[in-house]
């Protein structure tokens, strides 16, 4: 004997009631999810677009600095050029390495902070490269960092740096010129064969590229404007070429070396500056997406709630 029709109908209404609650708590429950989700995107957009900002102003800086001393690396370039031309059989000890030294040094310039792209991933590939390339050739070869992402890098690599350098995101030419005199002094005393720099070279802003130079020993450059150019101004020098070249080629040295260090602060910045942009841009979209997202299971929720009310009413019937 089955249940009176009176008694059907509640029940199958209050059934029906509680699936509609319980769906209107998981659309409320995945409403609640999306606007947290959507606040902490809104506040990662902001972040970015404020380190975008940051980043473009110190690279305005940095340009701005790396442009005024390449002119000024490029003309000691010259002149030592010239005068080595004029000097003879001038020889320096920063021209050759001494016989006794059988190792190199190479200083890998990285960034203090990361969030900027692939800049420091591309410095360290191109100095690992140099690094093996020694190591196959059964030459020994020592690591200087400046930045602590490289200390962290080498750390991971289980190489252990013979000195870390934090210059910042301004290296003044005081430090720098520390640092190649300190060079200097260890490549005449026969410390190194060799001594070289991995950096980010500065192109356009569309370009930068992942480098090693040579630093030490110097390339003597006598006689080769006169074999390029076809012909040499005679100057009289005083006091003689070869005291000139001895003030010249430890300047020439700091300067190289300075140019380096700016070039890979105005890289790292613009590559920062890009990186942030794409997080901005990419955060903006999640963010609509989100919204999207939110509306649907609002109207979800809307209409659920009135499924609840006509069954409800239903019913009641």
């Amino acid at each position: 004997m089955g249940f009176p029709r009176e008694c059907t109908l509640p029940t199958t209404g209050c059934n029906s009631r509680r699936v509609i609650s319980g769906t209107i708590c998981l659309l409320m429950a995945q409403i609640r999810a999306i606007r947290k989700r959507m606040t902490a995107v809104g506040t990662i957009a902001r972040i970015t677009k404020t380190m975008q900002m940051i980043a473009t102003a110190k690279f305005t800086a940095a340009l701005t600095r790396a442009k005024n001393s390449r002119p000024y690396t490029n003309a000691i370039r010259s002149l030592v050029g010239e005068v080595s031309g004029a000097a003879g059989e001038y020889d320096s000890p920063l021209f050759e390495a001494q016989a006794g030294a059988k190792k190199e040094l190479l200083l890998v310039i990285a960034s203090d902070r990361g969030l900027c792209g692939a800049y420091n991933g591309n410095v360290f590939k191109k100095a690992l490269q140099h690094i093996r390339a020694c190591r196959t050739d059964d030459k020994e070869i020592a690591v200087e960092t400046s930045g602590k992402k490289s200390v962290a890098f080498f750390k991971f690599q289980k190489m252990t740096p013979e000195a870390q350098h934090v210059l910042g995101d301004k290296p003044s030419f005081e430090d720098v010129a520390r640092i190649a005199d300190h060079y200097m002094e260890d490549f005449a005393e026969g410390k190194w064969n060799k001594i070289s720099v991995a950096y980010m070279r500065f192109e356009t802003n569309a370009r930068q590229i992942p480098e090693v130079i040579q630093l030490l020993p110097l390339a003597p450059e006598a006689n080769q404007q006169e074999e390029t150019t076809g012909s040499a101004a005679n100057y009289e020098f005083s006091p003689s070429a070869g005291e000139i070249l001895d003030d010249l080629l430890p300047r020439s040295v700091k300067t190289a070396l300075f140019q380096m260090f700016n070039d890979s602060v105005v890289s790292e910045n613009i590559m920062r500056m890009i990186a942030m942009k794409a997080a901005t841009e990419n955060a903006n979209d999640l963010g609509k997406d989100l919204r999207r997202d939110y509306n649907r299971a609002r109207q979800a929720q809307i209409t659920t709630e009135l499924t609840e009310i006509i069954s409800g009413a239903a019913a009641l019937e």
